[in-house]
């Protein structure tokens, strides 16, 4: 039987379908402590700025521009007043310092994402120290297994 968790994770995977970016697509969603939906994210460029092919395909010119999934969901939950304190967040991938120090800032106490996740190298050091900050903050981190039933 599927729990909660997992319908989050898996509604936040479904979100990140709708990021344009070529390379990688994530989604968050972030609930309150009644199982209600406050805000959901994913990567892409702020409103009004334009997603061409050029730009999602060109790194240095897609990076400064696109906002990631986490961003995305507290700068919705700000424009349209909706407090996130003490809310969890579920996302697809593992919040990098970025965004790590972003969900703490909002208040958020609990973040999960997909167990058994194959991080590339070059990304662990800065979930190394998001999990730091995590940790340092009293936010809670938990793996979510897809597979159980």
């Amino acid at each position: 039987m599927t729990n909660w968790h997992q319908r989050f994770i898996e509604l936040a995977r479904h979100i990140a379908g709708w990021s344009k970016d070529p390379s990688t697509k994530v989604g968050c969603v972030i609930v309150g402590s009644d199982r209600e939906i406050r805000s959901t994210g994913f990567n892409g460029f702020p409103r009004g700025i334009n997603d061409t092919e050029e730009r999602l395909h060109d790194r240095e010119k897609k990076y400064p521009l696109i906002c990631h999934a986490e961003e995305n969901a507290i700068m919705h939950a700000a424009r349209i007043g909706v407090s996130l304190k003490d809310c969890s967040a579920y996302v697809t991938w593992p919040p990098c310092t970025r965004c790590a120090r972003s969900l703490v800032q909002a208040g958020v106490r609990e973040v999960r994402y997909p167990s058994g996740l194959e991080i590339p190298e070059r990304w662990m050091d800065d979930f190394d120290l998001s999990n730091q900050l995590f940790q340092e903050a009293g936010v809670d981190v938990y793996p979510v297994d897809l597979d159980e039933a």
